[in-house]
């Protein structure tokens, strides 16, 4: 809601009472009102030009579909607008050229004279707002960021850069303000943090989208925060990602991570992008569980078991040796293993398996057609437009291995191309031969077969032992688990839809009667026309008349998946877990191999030997760059002194942030019976904020809208208040085992509580403590 223009936009509290100065604030209070006013008046303006085009009428065709990208269009900027009031704006910065305030927004907004009154945060008049610093400003002599609360600045901190920034016009608080920040409450919504962006992270916000950019950093650098402004940014600043189709793409590593930050990009003025996890890209996700055989999952972790699907597939795509006699009412026309090796041959490499059947079958008819009546181009029919009878001109040649039933080469018994076509489209016995040698095929059939036909995985992936192919196998081959999901993408991606050739015809058979309508009425038009000359003639040609044809109004692939690509731009965030199969996934959906990859080696719960280049030259990216983040601004010091040594442990090269803040409170310890007065005391003392049990809670406990329970690897992205740690040794051993213990213990942003159950005779350790 806007601001009211006769209320101060500041609502500082009495302990902020020096900024209040009217010598520090009037210049705002000015400058909102003029935000307050624009932006009614903007609002007001594109609710009647929404309006407008909603009464107008729809059209067809090419107007239909402009009339339903403005109505997105608009849509989206007055939902982006309504979301805000005078928050909109984020803060200013003061050139030194003299020029005066500069607002930076989270959209851009003039008044009525076309005077700029915020500029979007993601142009390059902003970007000194969030990459200036003492060392570098960028050509600035202060910065002031707001804060919030209920549509009102209810704090704000200035930096100053030059002598000349200090007279009059600053609040001499600095950082302090942000790292108070650091440390506020959390909710079950990643909190906005875009007023706070740092130099270091807006430098990989706005780096260039071509190849891949690798954001490495540990726990609480801020990469998700820097995930999701690149999306934004790239979405807004690169004319090849701002499409609706072929835009970006961003992949999160669990749903609650998804909830988590659901609001940030809309927050950002960006609903374009689409977002998912690893398991929305295939139908089988949803119900697909862990490989409870290690073994089984390491095999079909690799990219070359993703393209044991290429092999399983072109199984399905062998041409037959044998001919084929087929019989016609003109003629009995043969096929040799030549004629299917080219028809076969039609489609390319790699085409989609189901769609291409439609292909090879049209050149089998034209490579039999051709055969019996002796054309060049396989259709007899030799007429032009004055010739309405399309069988009226007739080629034909005497084979031997063609009987053409009594034919005498005087053109009597020619055999007619255009019904012959038609014939053999429609023969049983061809579509038989062709559904023996090139059938439909279902993905999930195919790679069922990998797993209960070991013949068929050895033909297929011919590098795996015996032994490992008996551990493939398995009762149920539709008992899909997590690591079989790279396979079905890839099967799935490889045949094509099975589908594609009933909608393929109804859209042809659809044209054809929509043709038929517009004949009729360009019939009427033509015979209306007294004089028979002028431009309402060019209906008699053909290719205006095609033209004519609503292409909109035709069967489509309706539902089509949205996840299926291609992407521009794909950003990953917790790439370090992914395998290499799973890779396969993303590739497929990105030729252009612009990625960002946004992780953490020290987070991978399997290990990460390798470098970021290294790991990623090997499953198929180039132009690989690295960029690292260093800072922790979520965990405090107390809490990373106990996180380190847990990490060193299995990777002393881990990239271990230094904490910017200390919170001055110890990490607590109990047993496991202290949890629910950990719980009881700290929900007592703070009114807001959310706690996370991370492992295995004791029986009865309840999750409330503030409390959660959590497994390790679901907590991952997150960030709490309080974190309790229940039996944290019990999390496994080895490298899982450390990085789960290390990623839950950094998801404290004030506290963390360890809790274990006490041995059988053994004493209790010292107890947890109030928070």
């Amino acid at each position: 809601m806007t601001c009211p223009t006769t209320m101060s936009a500041f609502d500082l509290p009495d302990r902020l009472s020096p900024k209040a100065d009217p010598t520090l604030i009037a210049d705002d209070e000015r400058h909102f009102t003029a935000v307050a006013e624009s932006l009614g008046r903007t609002i007001t303006e594109l609710s009647d030009q929404l309006a407008a085009v909603l009464r107008a009428p729809g059209g067809a065709g090419r107007a239909a579909m402009e009339r339903d990208a403005e109505v997105h269009r608009l849509t989206g900027r007055l939902r982006a607008l309504r979301r805000f009031g005078l928050d909109l704006c984020l803060g200013r910065i003061v050139p030194a050229d003299g020029t005066g305030p500069l607002y930076v927004g989270r959209l851009g907004l003039t008044d009525s004279t076309g005077r700029r009154l915020l500029v979007d945060w993601r142009s390059p008049a902003a970007e000194p707002f969030f990459a200036a610093t003492h060392a570098h400003p960028m050509g600035l002599t202060s910065r002031r960021r707001y804060r919030w609360t209920d549509g009102r600045v209810s704090d704000y901190w200035d930096e100053v850069f030059t002598p000349d920034g200090l007279e009059g016009h600053a609040a001499l608080d600095d950082q302090s303000a942000f790292i108070a920040s650091l440390g506020s409450s959390r909710s079950p919504r990643m909190r906005d943090v875009l007023a706070t962006i740092q130099a270091d992270q807006d430098a990989i916000i706005r780096a260039g989208s071509r190849g891949a950019l690798v954001v490495d950093g540990g726990p609480g650098t801020g990469k998700t925060v820097v995930a999701l402004h690149r999306s934004a940014y790239l979405v807004h600043s690169d004319p090849r990602l701002a499409h609706r189709r072929g835009g970006v793409l961003f992949v999160g590593p669990h749903q609650p991570y998804l909830d988590y930050v659901a609001d940030v990009l809309p927050r950002l003025g960006e609903e374009g992008v689409q977002t998912c996890t690893l398991r929305d890209l295939v139908a089988e996700g949803a119900g697909a569980g862990p490989d409870t055989d290690p073994e089984a999952a390491r095999l079909k972790s690799s990219a070359a078991m993703v393209g044991a699907v290429e092999t399983a597939v072109r199984f399905y795509e062998e041409p037959p040796t044998e001919a084929l006699v087929l019989s016609t009412p003109w003629a009995d026309v043969r096929l040799t293993a030549d004629d299917w090796a080219e028809a076969f041959r039609v489609p390319g490499p790699g085409a989609p398996h189901n769609e291409a059947r439609d292909r090879i079958l049209e050149e089998l008819v034209s490579i039999l057609v051709d055969k019996a009546t002796g054309t060049d181009d396989g259709l007899g029919y030799r007429g032009g437009e004055d010739e309405p009878d399309a069988y009226d001109v007739y080629d034909h040649r005497d084979r031997d291995d063609h009987d053409h039933r009594g034919g005498d080469g005087d053109g009597d018994d020619d055999v007619p191309a255009g019904p012959l076509r038609a014939w053999l489209l429609k023969d049983r016995e061809l579509a038989g031969a062709l559904d023996r040698a090139w059938p439909l095929l279902d993905a999930a059939d195919l790679v069922g077969d990998l797993w209960s036909v070991p013949a068929y995985l050895r033909m297929c992936a011919p590098w795996l032992t015996r032994e490992e192919v008996r551990t493939l196998q398995r009762e149920d081959p539709r008992a899909w688990t997590v690591p079989d999901l790279p396979l079905l993408d890839a099967a799935r991606q490889r045949l094509g839809d099975p589908a594609a050739s009933l909608r393929r015809r109804r859209r042809e058979s659809a044209a054809a009667a929509e043709r038929e309508r517009l004949a009729g009425v360009i019939e009427d038009v033509l015979a209306a026309d007294q004089d028979g000359e002028g431009a309402v003639t060019m209906l008699r040609g053909r290719d205006l008349r095609d033209s004519l044809v609503d292409g909109t109004a035709l069967p489509d692939a309706a539902g089509r998946d949205l996840l299926a690509g291609p992407f521009a731009h794909v950003v990953v965030d917790e790439a370090q877990e992914l395998t290499d199969a799973e890779w396969q996934m993303l590739l497929l959906r990105c030729p252009s191999r612009s990625f960002t990859v946004v992780g953490d080696r020290a987070q991978a719960r399997h290990g990460f030997t390798e470098s970021w280049r290294e790991r990623l030259e090997r499953i198929g990216l180039d132009r690989i760059e690295v960029a690292s983040l260093s800072v922790n601004y979520r965990t405090p010091e107390e809490v990373m002194a106990e996180a380190e040594p847990v990490i060193r442990a299995v990777l002393p090269d881990a990239n271990v942030p230094a904490s910017v803040r200390s919170s001055g409170v110890p990490v607590g310890r109990g047993t496991v019976a202290d949890l629910d007065a950990v719980l009881e005391a700290w929900l007592a003392e703070h009114a807001e904020g959310t706690a996370c049990v991370i492992g295995g809670p004791p029986a009865g406990f309840r999750e409330t809208s503030r409390v959660r329970a959590l497994t390790p690897r679901l907590s991952k992205g997150l960030e709490f208040d309080l974190v309790v740690l229940i039996d944290p040794d019990r999390f496994g051993s080895g490298t899982e085992g450390a990085v789960d213990r290390y990623v839950a213990m950094t998801r404290a942003t004030r506290r963390l509580v360890v809790l274990t159950t006490p041995e059988p005779g053994g004493h209790p350790l010292s107890p947890a403590g109030t928070p």
